[in-house]
């Protein structure tokens, strides 16, 4: 075993220990299942608790498989749709390059860990061809598994500042829908609450029901001459 390699499985190991001695000494995923208990484990930490929030949101992006919409919403109940929109973002944008970044380091290998074999098949596809475009539409959909998107893009040849604005941008709309309904929910606004909420489940449901056609339309257009030019020239913008 060469020294790269024994320090690739050395970081390894340590991570996976981290993440196992949290999950046990937590119970995290009874905690990001559990509204009351994000609540008062956050607020335990005051004054301190913003930074709390955002590693909870650094976690769940990396631990892929916890859902993640509880904890926007807590944002927006804490904090308010502004800065619960603010402190989602910073944790969401930090969790996806931890994320990217893992995956990039350690490879397929531990693509294979992480990412569901049915997941990996939808989106083989874009391991082969990234492209801005395609991608920013794959975060901006509700309902798509962005945290394993992170992942996936992590192998691919996208760099990563592209990788960061992508993911960033393609999160935000949800994020903001998630903590204005947070907020609503901690005002009485029931009114307001009932819309995002109900928008919220037929955006949902669309996507889930249409995510297989969406798929397939981006891989077509993806596989389209006039499209690749198109969004290699997006790429060679952003990079320059």
């Amino acid at each position: 075993m060469n020294k790269r390699l024994a320090f690739k499985v050395f970081i390894l190991i340590l991570i996976v220990a981290a993440i196992v001695y949290l999950a046990i000494q937590y119970d995290l995923y009874g905690l990001f299942t559990s509204k009351d208990r994000i609540i008062n484990f956050v607020q335990r930490f005051h004054p301190y608790d913003e930074i709390i929030f955002i590693l909870l949101q650094i976690a769940q992006v990396v631990a892929a498989p916890i859902p993640g919409e509880l904890t926007g919403f807590i944002g927006g109940y804490l904090y308010g749709s502004v800065l619960g929109t603010i402190y989602s973002t910073i944790g969401l944008t930090l969790g996806s390059w931890l994320a990217f970044i893992l995956a990039h380091f350690f490879g397929e290998p531990l693509l294979e860990k992480v990412v569901k074999p049915e997941v990996f098949e939808k989106f083989d596809h874009f391991v082969e061809h990234q492209g801005i475009l395609v991608s920013f539409f794959l975060f901006l959909i509700p309902g798509f598994p962005k945290d394993y998107l992170c992942y996936i893009m992590g192998v691919s040849r996208m760099p990563v500042g592209i990788f960061l604005i992508v993911s960033a941008v393609g999160r935000l709309l949800g994020t903001i829908m998630l903590s204005v309904t947070g907020s609503s929910a901690r005002a009485g606004h029931y009114f307001l609450l009932g819309c995002f909420v109900g928008a919220g489940i037929i955006i949902f449901i669309a996507a889930y029901f249409y995510q297989d056609k969406l798929l397939a339309f981006l891989k077509k257009r993806s596989k389209n001459p006039d499209f690749k030019k198109q969004d290699n020239g997006n790429n060679q913008t952003e990079i320059n």
